[in-house]
């Protein structure tokens, strides 16, 4: 009966590939970055099974296309029952152990670890999905077959196969491309632009002159999209800046520009410089261009900071570029990102050069996630962005950001990829926490820029070379807050920091992607206001993480 069971496991799955899945959803078991859910488990357990037994079946087929060799009925049937038991043993102890991997995560981020954790559920919705997608495979195997075998009646065999071959990856590309992803991002668009119309609850338009969608604004209320409504709406009054500061306190200027109001990144950037002037931003204190995430949403923990900094002598701009989610953004969307960052900075740019330098304010930069990516595609280098601003400060950048990415590679040796020096630190520095910024000890003359990166926030460590190579940030010394239990495995490891990215908010501030009132302490180094204390600093960040 074991016999025919094996006989029936071989007809329909092949051993190298049934072998290669089983550990491939194992280790996807294994912690990554960032807690998950069990639904999330299930999902990626399958995704990387299928994976696995891809790889698998792909290494079995060239294993005996060079070795002629064949085991008999016997030994075949034997080590069936073999893997048979051993990965029903393997799954069965990950399984039983990702429960406790998954609360030792959140244990280590402060999380309550009192969690649901299916593991019967987990294994049915990997195996379903699993299923689902190898018949799937197999239709298309079959279909590559049928093609292949019909051009083999009119032409040498080599040439139906390879003809054969080419065809079935056109279609399988043009399929996936073309119709699935297309189709996905077409319909993540048509929603995302519905959700674009609404506004968050508690927003209204502003009285102030000095926001956008205001009296007199050249921008109207309608035209600024969801986030740009929320951002404009929202500025900190100054009730509450005079309450901080104990001084009286100006309105605060946020200029808007969304995807209605304007044609193009430069017509975009037109529009935001006039609504500059007629604010009278060129006025005050400080202005800063702001990037944008794909919805076109702006960290409200970067712009109060910098209000309450500058007890309302501010102005800030941003411009929306999509209303994409940013990780389809990411995908679809850099090109217009860089655009927009590279129209809007150089436009406001021009306009300062027009004000006297003793009368003009500082220019500064700050973005967080996919906006950081849009701003630093505005400059050649750190050289050229010190050189034509006043500072910058960019939150959790993805590792697509060109200028980080230069300046991680270019570290001096010692220094962890996770708080790597650049020349000294002597312009830009990396930190987790705020006492990072003192490091290394030296010379930091203005302008600075701030990179505030957590360890444990895929935004910052996912790149597609996690498919083959192990990450320089998961060698020893690990990053404080970085989980000790991670390891890196090929392919597997790229998709959990890929779920993780779906996760990054759903955790504590100073971990994943929340950097919250560690954004005081960057703007504090950056841009801090004449006569700022290290007090002013505390009592800030107590406010933002109350708030």
């Amino acid at each position: 009966m074991i016999v025919n069971e094996g006989r029936v496991v071989r007809r329909r799955l092949g051993f190298g590939g049934t072998l290669l899945a089983v550990l491939f959803a194992c280790v996807s078991l294994t912690p990554s970055l960032l807690p998950r859910s069990w639904l999330y488990q299930g999902v990626m357990g399958a995704v990387t099974a299928i994976i696995g037994y891809g790889a698998g079946a792909a290494l079995g087929a060239l294993g005996r296309s060079v070795i002629g060799y064949r085991p008999s009925e016997r030994a075949r049937s034997i080590a069936w029952r073999v893997l048979i038991a051993g990965c029903a043993a393997v799954g069965a102890t990950t399984l039983w152990y990702s429960y406790d991997w998954q609360r030792d995560l959140r244990a280590l981020m402060g999380m309550d670890t009192h969690i649901t954790w299916f593991p019967p559920v987990i294994l049915a919705v990997a195996l379903s999905l699993f299923t689902v997608i190898l018949a799937l495979s197999r239709l298309v195997r079959l279909g590559g077959r049928k093609l292949i075998g019909w051009l083999d009646r009119f032409l040498p065999s080599y040439a139906g196969h390879a003809i054969g071959v080419a065809v079935i990856g056109l279609l399988v590309a043009v399929l996936a491309n073309d119709v699935l992803f297309n189709g996905f991002v077409a319909r993540v668009s048509d929603v995302s632009s519905v959700a674009n119309k609404g506004t968050n609850p508690g927003v209204r338009p502003p009285v102030s002159r000095q926001l956008s969608g205001g009296p007199a604004s050249l921008v109207s209320w309608e035209s600024l999209g969801r986030e740009g409504r929320s951002f404009a709406g929202s500025a900190v009054t100054p009730a509450l800046l005079t309450a901080f500061s104990g001084r009286p306190a100006a309105e605060p200027i946020r200029v808007y520009v969304g995807l209605d109001a304007a044609a193009t990144p430069q017509a975009q950037a037109e529009l935001a410089v006039r609504e500059l002037e007629r604010t009278g931003a060129f006025e005050r204190q400080i202005i800063a261009v702001l990037g944008t995430t794909g919805t076109g949403w702006v960290d409200e923990h970067i712009a109060d900071s910098l209000e309450y900094m500058y007890n309302g002598r501010s102005a800030m701009v941003a411009v929306q570029y999509s209303y994409l989610p940013s990780w389809v953004s990411f995908l679809v969307d850099r090109g217009k990102a860089a655009a927009a960052g590279k129209a809007l900075f150089e436009a406001v740019h021009a306009r300062l050069a027009e004000v006297p330098p003793g009368d003009r304010p500082r220019l500064v930069l700050s973005g967080e996630s996919l906006g950081t990516y849009e701003l630093e595609r505005a400059f050649s280098d750190l050289d050229d962005m010190v050189a034509r601003t006043d500072g910058a400060l960019f939150v959790g950048p993805p590792n697509a950001d060109p200028i980080w990415r230069r300046l991680t590679q270019d570290r001096e040796p010692g220094s962890p990829v996770w708080r790597p020096v650049h020349e000294g630190g002597r312009t830009a520095r990396f930190a987790q926490h705020p006492s990072d910024l003192s490091r290394p000890p030296g010379p930091w003359p203005h302008p600075r820029v701030v990179y505030l990166q957590n360890a444990s926030d895929p935004v910052v460590w996912w790149t597609p070379e996690l498919i083959y190579r192990r990450p320089a940030w998961l060698e020893e010394p690990r990053a404080p807050g970085m989980n000790p239990q991670m390891n890196w495995f090929p392919l597997v490891t790229f998709w959990q920091v890929l779920v993780d990215m779906t996760a990054a908010l759903s955790v504590p501030p100073g971990h994943g992607h929340r950097y919250n009132s560690d954004i005081v302490d960057g703007w504090a180094a950056v841009a801090a206001p004449p006569g700022w204390s290290a007090g002013d600093t505390g009592r800030l960040r107590e406010l933002i993480s109350s708030r």
